[in-house]
C-alpha cells in the first residue's frame, strides 16, 4: 500500500522522492539546525537506550551547539577589542587598554571549553556504547553465557573445541545503559590457521575491551583467570572479573554466592541461568559507574572533541603572544579559536568582527 502510494506521488509533475537526510540538510542550510544538532538528531535515530535518547535530545535541544555560539560570540568580541587596538588606537571612542578585557574574555572562554573536553570521553562513551568481551579457554561455556545475556541464540554453542572462530556481537540494553558484549574464539594454542586467527581477534579485542568475563570450568576447579594461559602481562590494563560458569557440575553447590567473597569472581550456570543475575547487576552498576551520574556531558563525538581542543590549543598559543605584546598575533590566534568554533557548529562569518567593531565603537560616525 505504502509502495503504491508513493508510485503514484513519483509519477506527479514537480514530486521526486527525497534523498536520504534531505529534510535536515535544508534545515542546516536555513539556519534552523546547526551541526551538533544535525548531529543530535542522527544519535536520536540510532539511539537504542534510555540514556542514548537523553543524550541525543540534548543535543537536538543546542545543549553544545548553543555553548559553543556563546564561546563563539564572545570570542569575536574580544577579537575586534584587539584588532581595534591595533587599527584604530587613535580613535577616541576605543579605550586605551584593550588587551586586558580581551584575555579575560578569552581565558574564561578557555576554562568552560577545558571544562567540556574533560567530559569528552563519557559523552562518547554512552554514544558508543561500553565493550564488555567474554574471553576465556576452549568449551567453558563462553557461547552459551552470550545466549543467555542476549536471551536468544545469537551464537552457535556445540561441544567441540574452537566452534567460535569470529567475533560475534550482542548490543544490550542495562539500566537504560549501552552494552555491547562479544563472544570470542577460545584462547588456545592452535595449528588450524583458520582458528589462529579467531584467537589473535579474541586477543584484540579483549585488550581493548572495557571490561572482560574471564570464563573458567568451574567443575574443574579452575579459579584464575589469564594467568593460567600465561596472558596476565598482556591484559594486565584490563579490569577483569573471573566466571566461575558451569557451577551445576561442580563443587560447592551452585547455591554458594562467591561473588561476595571474591568482588571479581562470579560463580553461576550459564547453561541453567543460575547465578546469572548476580552477574547481571553487577554490570548494571559497572555501566552506571563508568557513564557517571554527574553533569551530562557537552562533547559527544570526535569531531566535536577535535575542534574544541583546537579551539582551546590556539587560546592557550594566544597568552604568551599577549604578555610579548604580539597584538598582531594574538588576534590571529583569537581568530583561530573563533573559526574552530564555526566549523564545530558549521557557521563560520569572518565579517562579523567588523561588525562588532564597527558597532561597539561607532568608529566612522
Amino acid at each position: 500500500m505504502i509502495g503504491a502510494v508513493l508510485s503514484a506521488l513519483g509519477r506527479l509533475e514537480h514530486f521526486r522522492p527525497a534523498e536520504a537526510g534531505e529534510f535536515t540538510r535544508r534545515a542546516f542550510d536555513n539556519g534552523r539546525l546547526d551541526l551538533t544538532t544535525v548531529e543530535g538528531l542522527a544519535d536520536l535515530i540510532g539511539a537504542e537506550t534510555e540514556a542514548q535518547r537523553r543524550q541525543a535530545v540534548r543535543q537536538l535541544q543546542g545543549f553544545l551547539g548553543d555553548r559553543a555560539e556563546s564561546w563563539r560570540v564572545r570570542l569575536i568580541e574580544a577579537l575586534a577589542l584587539v584588532e581595534a587596538g591595533i587599527d584604530f588606537s587613535d580613535e577616541a571612542d576605543v579605550p586605551e587598554d584593550v588587551l586586558r578585557p580581551a584575555l579575560e574574555i578569552a581565558s574564561a572562554v578557555e576554562a568552560e571549553m577545558s571544562e567540556a573536553l574533560a567530559s569528552a570521553a563519557r559523552g562518547e562513551r554512552l554514544r558508543e556504547g561500553l565493550v564488555v568481551v567474554i574471553a576465556g579457554p576452549p568449551n567453558v561455556g563462553k557461547s552459551t553465557l552470550l545466549n543467555r545475556l542476549a536471551k536468544r541464540d545469537a551464537a552457535i554453542v556445540s561441544p567441540v573445541a574452537g566452534t567460535t572462530r569470529d567475533v560475534i556481537e550482542v548490543h544490550l540494553d542495562l539500566d537504560g545503559y549501552p552494552v555491547t558484549v562479544l563472544d570470542t574464539a577460545g584462547i588456545r594454542m592452535s595449528e588450524d590457521p583458520v582458528e589462529q586467527e579467531g584467537v589473535r581477534r579474541a586477543r584484540e579485542r579483549a585488550r581493548s575491551a572495557d571490561l572482560v568475563l574471564w570464563v573458567v570450568d568451574a567443575s574443574e576447579g579452575s579459579r584464575s583467570g589469564p594467568l593460567a594461559s600465561g596472558l596476565e602481562a598482556e591484559f594486565h590494563n584490563v579490569q577483569m572479573w573471573i566466571i566461575r560458569n558451569k557451577s551445576d557440575l561442580a563443587t560447592p553447590p551452585a547455591g554458594e554466592d562467591r561473588s561476595e567473597v571474591e568482588p571479581a569472581t562470579f560463580l553461576l550456570s550459564a547453561l541453567s541461568g543460575e547465578g546469572l543475575d548476580v552477574l547481571v547487576r553487577a554490570l548494571s552498576v559497572f555501566a552506571a559507574k563508568s557513564f557517571g551520574a554527574g553533569e551530562p556531558a557537552l562533547v559527544t563525538r570526535e569531531r566535536q572533541r577535535h575542534a574544541l581542543a583546537e579551539a582551546v590549543a590556539a587560546l592557550r598559543r594566544a597568552k604568551p603572544e599577549a604578555s610579548a605584546g604580539r597584538e598582531d598575533l594574538l588576534a590571529e590566534e583569537l581568530r583561530l579559536a573563533a573559526h574552530a568554533l564555526g566549523r564545530l557548529t558549521g557557521r563560520i562569518d569572518v565579517e562579523e568582527v567588523l561588525d562588532v567593531i564597527f558597532r561597539d565603537f561607532c568608529i566612522g560616525k
